[in-house]
């Protein structure tokens, strides 16, 4: 998209433009420019600069929530590793497959249905108290699942996992859009996201040394996966009730100055946040009055079946090609590495030209070349293992690009807060559909007992594509008949103009 030439230096493509609602009037535009906010009169600290403190707040943010998202999502995943060395044989299920697909499901029960409640949750307690509180639960669940006897204790213990683990993901993307401006996100929103392809590639090497431990006090290498990794969720969960990071307002590692000028910048880019006010059910039901958000629910939700596939399911691929055990699980990170590579090249490219539909379409492109060829090749198992590079490479782009378009289009802490849990709730059914897609018939071995899987994940493919361009074409439409004055807000008191958030028509989208 061009940008016109005297908007170049601007700090976003998309700036709002209100002045009592937090966005920017032509005035305060050029003053913001200067570090200046004409409502707030806050200049950027004279100790410090604007990039000294982004670097500062990068320190202090992106980084724990990436360790604990990392550790998040190989406690959910793990299961796939565990697989390989035998844990459907020790617990009598082997016989029937249906058994393993269902242990993957129960998970997702808890962890759709109380995405929208941990956010407000996370907002009416500190993030730092409540993320760690649930990290050291999920931590103690994934070890017990390794000290599970029979199918029944394993389901128990992948439901209580799904209960802990429902605010990790949504709660963390909410909380770095509470730091950052829209066009500083995507980078940011890549990295962490991308811990879960780092979680991978680590969960990959872990397994094949942990698996060498089998027989050592009596356990299985699968329990020992469980064990040693949820063991060391636990430990960390401690060390993060201190360092994991809170909203801008409560962080006790800016000055008192540093606090007023992030909070202003963010003001001035997405609107007054509206910390201090509690989220009512009439805030829930009316963000779900715009069109958008269910859209940005469908966006995720096509892209979960072919992530959550690949993960759960790309070791037994891999093993099915002939592989020993440790060999699967080495061979299963180039994958996740290639995957984190291309991820933080888009997102950078995405952040400096200010634009996200196409980089979210094009990587998803890439991911339905990838499962097309394992539809369709069976016999050259080279270019069966190139194509997991493309699944892997194209869904794990295109995913934090369709997050962090949607979450950072939305304004203010309420709007914000549900309607990230919102789109990760919903996108995260297609996690049950993942789990009986790739579902394989007793006794079979092979790629070709896929099909249908690679099938199902080429069409879910195709609703995100649709959905991204719908979404693309509803914030366009939505800037245009803004621009055009088609909507007006006079009439309006100022509560009810500050609980608009980006509803306001002086707002506007990033496409």
């Amino acid at each position: 998209m061009a940008v016109p030439a005297d908007e170049k230096n601007r700090d976003s493509l998309s700036q709002p433009q209100i002045g009592e609602t937090g966005m920017l009037s032509d005035t305060q535009e050029q003053h913001f420019k200067d570090g200046i906010s004409d409502e707030e009169e806050v200049r950027c600290p004279s100790h410090t600069t604007d990039l000294r403190l982004l670097t500062k707040i990068d320190l202090h943010v992106v980084p724990f929530l990436c360790v604990m998202y990392l550790l998040a999502f190989l406690d959910r995943v793990n299961i796939a590793n565990a697989r390989i060395f035998d844990l459907e044989t020790d617990l009598g299920i082997k016989d029937d497959p249906s058994k393993f697909n269902t242990a993957i499901v129960v998970f997702f029960v808890p962890y759709v249905l109380f995405e929208i409640p941990s956010n407000i949750l996370l907002k009416k307690f500190k993030p730092s108290t409540w993320l760690s509180l649930n990290m050291f639960l999920f931590g103690f669940t994934t070890m017990m699942q390794g000290l599970v006897r029979n199918y029944a204790g394993l389901l128990t213990t992948r439901f209580f996992l799904g209960l802990f683990e429902t605010g990790m993901f949504p709660g963390a993307f909410y909380l770095i859009g509470m730091w950052y401006r829209r066009h500083e996100a995507q980078r940011r929103y890549s990295f962490f996201f991308n811990s879960t392809t780092l979680a991978g590639a680590f969960g990959g090497l872990l397994a094949a040394a942990i698996g060498k431990m089998s027989g050592m006090r009596g356990y299985s290498g699968w329990r020992w996966i469980f064990i040693i990794e949820g063991g060391l969720t636990v430990l960390v969960s401690f060390f993060f009730y201190f360092w994991l990071p809170n909203f801008p307002e409560q962080a006790k590692w800016l000055k008192e100055d540093e606090r007023e000028y992030v909070a202003a910048r963010l003001r001035l880019d997405q609107g007054k946040a509206g910390l201090d006010r509690k989220i009512t059910l009439r805030d829930v039901g009316n963000i779900f009055k715009d069109y958008k958000v269910i859209v940005g629910g469908f966006m995720y939700f096509g892209l979960i079946v072919p992530a959550y596939g690949y993960a759960y399911f790309a070791p037994t691929i891999l093993n099915g090609y002939g592989y020993s055990k440790i060999e699967t699980q080495l061979r299963s990170v180039p994958p996740w590495v290639a995957a984190f590579g291309f991820s933080m090249m888009c997102a950078y490219a995405s952040d400096k030209i200010r634009h996200r539909a196409l980089f979210a379409v094009v990587p998803i492109g890439i991911a339905i070349s990838g499962f097309a060829i394992l539809l369709t090749v069976h016999t050259n198992l080279d270019a069966q293992y190139a194509a997991l590079f493309l699944a892997a490479m194209g869904a794990y782009t295109a995913m934090p690009i369709i997050v962090c378009w949607f979450n950072m289009n939305l304004g203010g802490h309420h709007r914000r807060a549900v309607g990230s849990a919102w789109q990760v709730g919903f996108g995260n059914l297609g996690g049950i559909i993942a789990a009986f897609a790739f579902k394989q018939d007793s006794g079979a071995k092979g790629v070709q007992d896929y099909s249908l899987g690679y099938s199902l994940c080429i069409a879910f493919c195709c609703v995100s594509v649709v959905a991204c361009v719908v979404y693309a074409f509803a914030c366009w439409k939505a800037n245009n008949d803004r621009q055009n004055g088609k909507h007006d807000v006079d009439h309006l008191s100022e509560e009810e103009k500050l609980a608009l958030g980006d509803m306001n028509p002086k707002y506007r989208y990033l496409l």
